[in-house]
This record gives structure tokens, C-alpha cells and sequence, in this order.
């Protein structure tokens, strides 16, 4: 029996995050906020997807989705998973709304929703959590799903085919492994550049008795300051324990080196988003830079607003960074984080997804099991971010323990958001923003 998509629900749901500091940084302070997309069927399952902004101008990413929301009303889901890719075109590269991208910004956002949601929509009508679905999907149907337009002097179909054809040999050892241990984590949740030091020492001391080894904080203040919370983070959590930072973009890059010169001195582990997130050359530099400053003990990491696949080819031909972190929405949806996936695997770089945010910690657990059980097949330098924010809005939220990912078991994206928070926090008529 085929299934049609007869109707597209778009809402724009802000929580008040900024007022607490939540979220910030050297550049943003803002309410976490989501473009969430219902996409209702005459079979009754619902599909679910949604990306993330920081707080106004999530009405600009709504209307971008109702703009592409005729490519997806109306066909049938078996119709788009025969044809994966001419669907993900039909959005990424609308004749007449490309142009206010290509493929980046408000634009390609708004086809990451769309998209997410479909491929929620058939995890669930499968009756399997996303991660398991895309595992156990055969290797044509995986490579049909990806547009290979424009990196196919990185990876082409057939090298894109092998490695996931090799991603089959122990992969039911690699699940009873995430099974047993759960996936590699690290949080966020005890940095925030808005944080005061006193509240920076106390949730990192109580993450440390939670069980968390890997902690990130956020750097681009004044660089006596970032040092300061640095000193007091390390204090906390030890030598043997992972420290990474966040520039947010905010230096230029002999800026960037400069201050990891200083920031040398309490071993992080990387240096994340230290320049303009289109520099590739900058990273490169950089690159080079803090591997001479830490004798190979710090790696550059980027990737959570690089827009498309097509960036991330460029960071991994130039050696620009040693850690990629795939963001479930900020690109075209999960067509394309398939390609990015491969993308590392094939240069031999690990994949620590971004999450935080609304929603995005839910959507990256399923792509970093993914990858492990049938891509990257490796734990080593892999880890998921998490950040302890606004998981109860979720049917089906996160679960973590001693500092790990356990495995989701529900079928679909965990991307569905209760109906009540939806109504408390619809902007600007929900209750919260009375």
C-alpha cells in the first residue's frame, strides 16, 4: 500500500534560552528555536523534522519551508524513495529558489527540514529508529540516496559503495558493543561564554561525578578570561580528561594562532570554528599551526554551519581539519550528511557531530550510530556532543549514561516534539511569549 503526504504543518517554536546564558558565546546569544514540520499522510503516521535556529528570523527559515513545501504535498513515499535524489533536487535546487542560495543558508535549511522529516516518515513506517533503518539498508539504495554533483573528485559511487560494503563485516559486534557501552560523548553544558566562573566550576565538577571525561567550553572572550576558565575547567577535571574549545568564528586567523599560543598551556584537545567557517585555507593554516604549538596534541575541528557537502570536501582535500562535526540540519537533511559521512571515511577523518540546541543532540545520536556500525566502523577520536537543554520538549529524547549515548529503540528521528510544547512555546502566540 503506498503512502501519500497530504499535508505540510510548519510552527515556529522558540524557547527563552538567552536570558539564562544558555547557548552563548563569542558571537551568539539567542532563544533556541525551531522551523518544526509535520508532514501528515492518508496512511495516519505523521512525519516529523525540523531545523534549528537561535531566535528571530526562524519566521524567514518557516517561510522558506512553505515556499518548497509543493515539492513534497502530495507524493507518495514510495515515490520518493525510488527517485532519492531527484527529490533532494526538487528542493536543493528549485528553479527559482536556488538562487537565494545555492545550497546554503535559510534556503538549503529549510530542505534540511523537509527532508529529515520524510526520512522520519519512513524509519517510521519501517518500525525502526532511524540509526538502525539506515544500517540496515542495502548499499545501492545508500549510494542512490546521495547526490554525488560536484564531489566526485573526492569520492565517487563506486569508492562511496566499498566502503559501505565493507562497513558490513562486524557490524552486529559494533552494535552489541553500543549496546553494551553506548556511544562516546562529550558536553557542552559547563561552558558557556555567559556563564560566571563560580557556576562554570560547579556544573564542571557535577559533570565530572556524572561520569563525562570530555567537556567543551567556549573561548573568544578576552583571551586572559578564556585562559582563567580554561585553568579553572582543567583544575576540575584533571590531565587524563579532554578539553576542547570553541571559538565561534570570532578570530581572524593570526588571531586564531596567537591565541592558541596562550591557550597551549591547558592541553586542549581541539580548537573548534577558529576562523570564518568558509576559510578553507585559513583552517589549513591553522591546522598547521596548533599541531607545531602542541606537538600534534590539538587538532582543528569545524563544520556545524559549513553549508553543504561541497565545503566539506575542500576542508578534507586541504588538510584543514582533523575532526568533522556534521550538523543533522544546517545542510539539505540526511542525503547529504550520507555524503559528508563518506567523505571522512574516505580522507580518514573522525566525525563528532554538533548538537546542542533544540532537537539537534536527538537527531545526531542516530547518524553517529550509523556511522560506526556501517561508515567510519571505529570509536577512536569519535564522540557525539551533548548539551543538557530542552530535552523534555521530546517524545523521545535523548538517554545518556556515565557519560554516553545509549542506544534510541523507538522507531523514526526522535524528532517529534510534544504537542503541548509546541502550543506553551509557538511564537509569537504560545503562552510563553505572553
Amino acid at each position: 500500500m503506498s503512502v501519500t503526504i497530504t499535508s505540510v504543518d510548519v510552527h515556529d517554536v522558540r524557547f527563552p534560552t538567552a536570558a539564562r546564558g544558555d547557548g552563548s558565546d563569542a558571537i551568539n546569544r539567542g532563544d533556541y528555536s525551531a522551523t518544526y514540520v509535520q508532514l501528515g499522510t492518508d496512511a495516519g503516521p505523521v512525519g516529523a523534522g525540523f531545523t534549528f535556529t537561535n531566535g528571530r528570523g526562524n519566521e524567514i527559515t518557516c517561510a522558506a519551508v512553505r515556499a518548497l513545501a509543493h515539492h513534497v504535498r502530495g507524493r507518495t513515499v514510495e515515490e520518493i524513495a525510488a527517485e532519492p535524489v531527484a527529490f533532494w533536487r526538487s528542493l536543493s535546487a528549485d528553479v527559482q529558489l536556488r538562487w537565494l542560495g545555492p545550497e546554503k543558508g535559510v534556503i538549503h535549511m529549510a530542505t534540511g527540514a523537509l527532508v529529515n522529516a520524510v526520512w522520519d516518515l519512513r524509519a517510521t513506517l519501517a518500525g525502526k529508529p532511524m540509526w538502525r533503518f539506515l544500517a540496515e539498508l542495502p548499499t545501492d539504495e545508500l549510494v542512490a540516496s546521495i547526490d554525488f554533483r560536484h564531489i566526485t573528485d573526492a569520492l565517487t559511487p563506486d569508492e562511496a559503495a566499498a566502503i559501505l560494503d565493507k562497513g558490513r563485516d562486524g557490524l552486529a559486534d559494533r552494535l552489541a558493543t553500543l549496546q553494551r557501552d553506548g556511544f562516546p560523548s562529550y558536553t557542552t553544558s559547563v561552558g558557556w561564554l555567559g556563564y560566571p566562573d563560580d557556576k562554570v566550576r560547579a556544573l564542571t565538577r557535577a559533570a565530572y561525578d556524572d561520569g563525562w571525561r570530555a567537556m567543551k567550553m567556549k573561548v573568544g572572550g578576552p583571551l586572559a578570561d578564556d585562559l582563567r576558565r580554561a585553568r579553572i575547567i582543567r583544575e576540575e577535571i584533571g590531565p587524563d580528561a579532554l578539553l576542547m574549545m570553541d571559538a565561534n568564528q570570532v578570530w581572524d586567523v593570526d588571531e586564531a594562532i596567537t591565541a592558541m599560543a596562550t591557550l597551549a598551556e591547558v592541553d586542549p584537545y581541539w580548537i573548534e570554528e577558529p576562523t570564518h567557517a568558509d576559510d578553507i585555507l585559513g583552517h589549513a593554516r591553522i591546522a598547521r599551526a596548533v599541531t607545531e604549538l602542541t606537538d600534534g596534541r590539538c587538532r582543528v575541528a569545524t563544520g556545524e554551519v559549513a553549508a553543504n557537502r561541497v565545503i566539506f570536501k575542500q576542508l578534507l582535500q586541504a588538510e584543514a581539519i582533523g575532526v568533522m562535526q556534521i550538523d543533522a540540519c544546517r545542510v539539505g537533511g540526511v542525503n547529504e550528511v550520507l555524503a559528508e559521512l563518506l567523505l571522512a571515511a574516505k580522507f580518514g577523518v573522525p566525525v563528532c557531530p554538533h548538537a546542542g540546541g533544540v532537537g539537534l543532540c536527538e537527531y545526531v545520536q542516530h547518524l553517529a550510530i550509523f556511522d560506526y556500525l556501517r561508515v567510519g566502523t571505529g570509536l577512536d577520536g569519535r564522540m557525539i556532543e551533548y548539551v543538557d537543554h530542552l530535552h523534555e520538549h521530546f517524545v523521545d529524547p535523548v538517554r545518556t549514561r556515565g557519560g554516553r549515548y545509549l542506544l534510541p529503540d523507538r522507531p523514526g528521528y526522535s524528532a517529534t516534539m510534544k504537542p503541548a510544547s509546541i502550543a506553551e512555546f509557538s511564537f509569537p502566540d504560545g503562552p510563553a511569549w505572553q
